[in-house]
């Protein structure tokens, strides 16, 4: 199934404009709402008081019971999170708002990649045992844990799930399961991120101790003091920005945009070099949310959840600098692994004579299984396939562990389930989403697994998938490239997955050009129209070869902050010649 290597830009379509906008709100902005399906400013900016009742989401009502009842009895409630961004951000969402609803005896935990894998094992249940607790709540996994959850139930826990995962066929024995996707529950949005069902639990919690009286004689606690890391959570997770998300979302920016946020995320975002008055959406997916998933893929998760529960300013920093060197370390492994990746991928398309596979299986003994995420992503978007990237679970494992990327139109969790159901015991467990899931394997199954896998993408990809796009919302006129509109669409959002950041094409005549270190392409370009050039940078888009004197581009419409006063630039995706 053959397709062309460059993407193809199209246009989204022109939809009619409602009457009823603001009068102060920009065309512009009226356009691009309009073509991502939101018909008022009600939905174009959702509020926190359009969010959907916690009640409709099903096991509500047990969830809070076990909560409110290990409360009232003070027991130990043990949290345990997982070890990515919407796994730890979930964790202290979880660990702070008990504690502010009168919970006395809070602990929390989170597997360790290499000793425990993913999610609540039976190893991980029985490290926890001297903690005794008497409720044990996971936190963004636990719908497909069933030995964990049957490990901790026969110590004599009561177990509380709450996930955001698609669950299989059957559900753990956990005392209550809280989860959208659980097929027939009725909460109508299915694209929380785990620290987003974490959360609502909280709300729920809070209204029945309100209920009983719980704050008679003390101040209610705000919640809200927990969205910044909700909104972290949530966009890092890459999960649909749906309205309910986007209200989440938008109202932890405000707060971590005025100063408001934990001291750990402060500490995150001043180590970022980002500025916290102009943080966005943006800025969580690239700055923040990699700086606490490195902990998780080369050392502990721990220590990021640590930096998210601290009071202490400076312990925050001298972390959140450790979670620097880190990240920085991991981008070195990340580099080293996707050049590899890279080899095998040429090597593949030779083999092929020109063609790209189907879907892609990579696999080095050398690879760190917590960064073979980040290589199935870069791989996936340079072969615009499906794309498994597998490592060893340890050094010198027999076990793999394999993360896998998709496309759009291709459902990569299904696909594992269909291999799973054709081939029993090939695949020794397996999870995840529509666009990206995990598995593991044995060692001496991985080429059983790769034909099984290749063969499911065969029979199932539709091959208009396989060209990729670059969705534009079309032209802007001379008069919108300009600081006005460049802002404006930085707070319109916030933009991100199923909710996408403007992307705009045109033709613009070369002025001049320059290669930055050695890799990045400046340009300087003229539009009819407008007296002064316009700057734009294509990050990694030096190819050799000089820039044609007119091009096609696509791209993105941004403030300059390095320049400052007003000035603008474009941040080029993709160019060709015109």
């Amino acid at each position: 199934m053959p397709s062309s290597d460059t993407p193809q830009i199209q246009r989204r379509p022109r939809v009619p404009l409602a009457a009823d906008w603001p009068a102060d709100m920009l065309p512009l902005l009226q356009r691009l709402y309009a073509a991502r399906g939101v018909t008022d400013a009600a939905q174009a900016k959702p509020k926190l008081a359009q969010l959907h009742a916690p009640e409709l989401m099903g096991s509500m009502q047990a969830a809070v019971e076990l909560l409110a009842k290990a409360i009232a009895d003070n027991e130990r409630i043990l949290v345990v999170g997982d070890f990515d961004c919407d796994g730890a951000t979930a964790c202290a969402v979880g660990v702070r708002g008990l504690r502010m609803l009168g919970a006395r005896d809070v602990v929390h935990a989170v597997p360790n990649r290499m000793l425990h894998g993913y999610g609540l094992s039976p190893s991980l249940v029985a490290d926890l045992a001297p903690l005794q607790p008497g409720l044990l709540v996971t936190v963004d996994h636990g719908i497909a844990c069933h030995a964990g959850v049957t490990a901790a139930k026969a110590l004599g826990w009561k177990v509380l799930v709450t996930d955001h995962h698609l669950p299989g066929e059957h559900l753990p024995p956990a005392d209550a399961l809280v989860d959208p996707n659980i097929d027939g529950d009725a909460f109508p949005s299915k694209a929380l991120a785990g620290v987003g069902v974490i959360f609502y639990v909280l709300m729920a919690l809070r209204r029945h101790l309100r209920a009983q009286g719980a704050f008679a004689a003390t101040r209610e606690p705000d919640l809200l003091t927990l969205l910044d890391l909700v909104a972290v959570g949530t966009v890092a997770d890459l999960v649909a920005l749906d309205a309910n998300n986007r209200a989440l979302v938008s109202a932890g920016l405000r707060r971590l945009r005025s100063g408001q946020g934990c001291v750990g995320l402060q500490a995150l975002i001043e180590a970022s070099g980002r500025d916290p008055a102009r943080l966005s959406a943006t800025d969580i997916g690239f700055a923040l949310g990699p700086r606490l998933n490195a902990a998780g893929r080369l050392e502990d998760m721990a220590l990021g959840i640590e930096l998210l529960l601290t009071e202490d300013r400076s312990q925050a920093r001298e972390i959140a600098q450790t979670l620097e060197q880190i990240n920085a370390e991991r981008r070195a492994v990340q580099q080293l692994m996707t050049d590899d990746a890279e080899l095998a991928v040429s090597r593949a398309v030779l083999s092929a004579e020109g063609e790209r596979p189907i879907a892609a299986c990579l696999f080095d003994a050398e690879w760190h299984p917590g960064v073979v995420g980040l290589v199935a992503s870069k791989m996936k978007d340079r072969l615009h396939r499906p794309v498994i990237a597998f490592a060893p679970s340890e050094p010198g494992s027999d076990s793999l562990r394999g993360s896998a990327r998709s496309i759009p139109g291709f459902h990569i969790r299904d696909a594992l389930a269909l291999v799973n159901a054709a081939h029993p015991g090939l695949i020794d467990k397996f999870g995840g989403h529509a666009m990206a899931a995990g598995l593991s394997l044995a060692h001496a199954r991985l080429e059983d697994f790769q034909q099984a896998f290749v063969a499911v993408v065969g029979a199932r990809m539709d091959p208009a998938s396989l060209q990729q796009h670059l969705m534009s919302d079309g032209e802007l006129a001379a008069d919108e490239l300009d600081y006005r509109h460049a802002e404006a669409l930085r707070l319109a959002g916030p933009w991100g997955q199923a909710f996408p950041e403007p992307l705009f094409d045109g033709h613009f005549q070369v002025a001049r050009w320059q290669v930055l270190k050695e890799k990045h392409l400046k340009l300087s370009l003229r539009v009819p129209g407008r007296a002064e050039p316009l700057n734009a940078i294509h990050f990694s888009g030096w190819k050799g070869n000089a820039p044609a004197n007119h091009v096609h581009i696509a791209y993105r419409l941004v403030s300059d902050d390095y320049r400052g006063g007003g000035a603008i630039q474009l941040i080029i995706e993709h160019c060709a010649d015109a």
